[in-house]
């Protein structure tokens, strides 16, 4: 038979998701793998070095996905912060929904400890920096290290908030897992009251005034 010329990443993704989860383990080689998919192993190398190189594309694949269908809708750009995160979130726990077998067969014996999986690294990656780009309002400190702190406390809180997230999809029962939405939804709504500096402002702004003020008295 005929070796499979047209073998994209995606393939190859596919293919390796099928087998982890028909023979619950890797492949014990590339070559025995592209044996098995009917293709040359040299494809394989094209995209990926490792089988943990492949994992680690599993994971930030669905990121890539959702991020592409949000920015299919004209009305997706024109979202508040909160309602972007919240639309990323619906979308992203979508497609790890239709992939449900395999990312809970990847992540089940981690996901007390998601933090520390190292397939999830370049997933943490595109997320962040997804946060970054969010355009979430923080207090204008006016010091470059001090702002620096600050954006990458941001990151890391809302990284540990997907983990949270994921954590609970992946023990949630409940039918179409609606209570991973009820989860989404308070979560990402608490976070942003939480980042609400508008009193925050103000009361800086009032402990200037007080401050000017007093020095003017003396």
């Amino acid at each position: 038979m005929a070796k499979k010329k047209n073998i994209t990443q995606n393939d190859i993704i596919s293919f390796y998701m099928d087998y982890v989860l028909e023979h619950d383990q890797q492949p014990k080689s590339v070559y025995s793998f592209a044996k098995h998919n009917n293709f040359e192993e040299t494809k394989f190398y094209e995209y990926f070095g490792t089988f943990e190189a492949v994992e680690k594309h599993v994971f930030k694949a669905f990121h890539d996905n959702s991020t592409a269908t949000l920015h299919k809708s004209e009305d997706y750009p024109e979202f508040e912060p909160r309602d972007k995160l919240l639309s990323y979130y619906f979308t992203f726990f979508e497609n790890l929904t239709a992939n449900r077998s395999y990312v809970v067969y990847a992540l089940n014996k981690h996901k007390n400890n998601l933090k520390s999986f190292k397939a999830l690294a370049a997933l943490k990656s595109s997320f962040t920096h997804y946060i970054s780009e969010l355009g979430i309002e923080l207090i204008d400190i006016k010091e470059d290290r001090l702002d620096k702190i600050q954006n990458r406390g941001l990151q890391e809180t809302a990284w540990l908030q997907l983990l949270l997230i994921m954590k609970f999809w992946i023990d949630d029962t409940s039918s179409s897992f609606e209570k991973t939405d009820i989860f989404i939804e308070k979560s990402v709504n608490t976070s942003f009251d939480v980042l609400n500096i508008a009193p925050l402002k103000s009361l800086i702004d009032f402990g200037k005034f007080i401050f000017k003020e007093k020095i003017k008295m003396n």
